[in-house]
């Protein structure tokens, strides 16, 4: 067991409680750090406050350098950070890796992202009255920045906090999952060797009742949480004055038209639907596939589920692998054993073994089913034919939740057509709806939440625009 200190305002330390981080698919202790309380958080957030002029006057190119630097680190820990996130998460190693990757992309596109900060010129001559006035619009970090962040992409997420915080020039106080918090914990190393100033970053695993001080204290400016849709809503209820951003959830639904390629679809759909056990916001939950494919695409996709190699995260080979914990297993048992005691037909899975819920495809079902209405978060996909494109369009937006949808189609007019009629923050076309790339503007509408992350995006939120007007009427 491996032990890692939380880190405060540039200086790695322990606490009087310690926290045993639990492997999901072992069971056993395989890290350790501690619990920060409220004389660590008072002592992070007065740093970040003391650290406001030396980050707001770190001029662009070393913004730049720092992102960099951190980048190249990340990579430089691919490994160690791969095998972290399969022992702290059970995130399958290959799929590990791929994070790592994004991870470091992540801080790349921030790196470019800090060179170019928005502004604007105005034109004032719109009015007599500003005739011989000039005005320019420049941006300015908005202050403190607290970042909540999940258990199932413990570094990515991390790092669409930390990445546009450095850029924007905002003090970060972070706190990782309880879970998952030893990937964020390593990354702070590779911070603290840029040199990025004292008090600039906090990683602070918390307990809930502390952590909610970050939503609550009045001397941040802006919360940054990712996680679950009534703990989001709370939590902007909570918020005051402070700006909210909101990643949450959702039930990402993927259309298939009837001029698809079955055999690309079903190898894209399988990924989409069970890649880290379903355990992303935009896992593909429900699919519509136009009724003249449905036999065929249902079939080839429940064989393509006996090709996922199932079992220790660690084994490069692994697939699949648990669920984060035995309770959340039980929990989609029993959407599934309800659905299917209502009608629906299962095709595939259905069968828990400790944390291990199997991948399991659903048909027949009911738009008020939980496994179609709430997110499922976990290794689950309904299946379902349609006749009329627009009815299935109607049938993603009959939903909560819009964070993002497929749409396997060739032709343009349908594609125009769901682009502007999908409730949804991003349309993902001729792929699955669980494709994000790191530089795009991320997020959803409805219960799904509430602004975007990608640098460029995040970074607007971060900083705050100041008008600069200039008369030149008089003469010298």
């Amino acid at each position: 067991m491996s032990e890692y200190p939380i880190y405060l305002a540039g200086q790695f330390q322990t606490t009087s409680t310690p926290l045993k981080v639990i492997s999901p698919y072992s069971g056993e202790c395989v890290y350790q750090t501690y619990t920060a309380g409220p004389a660590e958080f008072e002592a992070a957030v007065k740093a970040a406050q003391a650290a406001q002029s030396a980050l707001r006057e770190l001029p662009v190119f070393e913004r730049y350098r720092i992102l960099q630097q951190v980048s190249a680190g990340v990579l430089a820990h691919r490994d160690e950070f791969a095998t972290i996130m399969a022992r702290e998460a059970g995130k399958p190693w290959k799929t590990a890796q791929i994070e790592v990757e994004r991870a470091a992309q992540t801080f790349l596109v921030a790196a470019e992202e800090a060179k170019r900060p928005p502004g604007e010129v105005l034109s004032m001559y719109w009015h007599p009255s500003a005739a011989n006035k000039d005005a320019i619009v420049k941006y300015f970090p908005i202050g403190l920045v607290a970042g909540i962040s999940p258990f199932n992409f413990p570094l990515n997420l991390v790092a669409h906090k930390i990445a546009p915080a450095i850029a924007a020039g905002c003090p970060l106080v972070l706190k990782p999952a309880s879970k998952t918090p030893i990937s964020a914990l390593l990354l702070a190393k590779i911070i603290h060797e840029t040199g990025l100033p004292h008090g600039a970053l906090s990683v602070l695993p918390m307990d809930r009742q502390t952590g909610s001080r970050l939503v609550t204290d009045p001397r941040f400016n802006l919360l940054s949480f990712t996680g679950s849709p009534a703990i989001g809503w709370q939590m902007k209820r909570d918020a005051g004055k402070k700006k909210v951003v909101l990643e949450l959830g959702g039930n990402a639904a993927l259309l298939i038209d009837k001029d698809a390629d079955v055999g690309l679809v079903v190898a894209k759909a399988v990924t989409g639907a069970f890649s880290y056990a379903g355990q992303s916001c935009i896992h593909t939950q429900r699919i519509y596939v136009e009724v003249s494919l449905f036999d065929a695409f249902a079939s080839r996709f429940c064989s393509k589920l006996e090709e996922l190699k199932v079992g220790d995260p660690e084994l490069p080979t692994t697939d699949l692998s648990v669920m984060i914990n035995e309770s959340n297993a039980k929990r989609i048992e029993s959407w599934v054993d309800d659905a299917v005691s209502n009608g629906a037909i299962l095709l595939a899975g259905g069968k828990r073994q400790g944390s291990f819920f199997a991948p399991t495809v659903l048909t027949n079902t009911l738009n008020h089913m939980k496994v179609c209405k709430l997110e499922a978060f976990a290794p689950v996909v309904v299946i379902e034919p349609f006749t009329d494109f627009k009815q299935a369009v109607a049938a993603i937006n009959d939903s909560s939740f819009g964070l993002q949808a497929g749409v396997f189609s060739f032709d343009s007019r349908k594609i125009r057509y769901a682009f502007e009629n999908l409730q949804v923050g991003g349309v993902i076309v001729n792929d699955v709806p669980t494709f994000r790339a790191d530089h795009m503007p991320y997020g959803g509408v409805k219960d799904s939440g509430l602004g975007r992350e990608g640098p460029k995006y995040a970074m607007f939120d971060m900083l705050e625009p100041k008008l600069l007007v200039t008369d030149h009427s008089h003469p010298f």
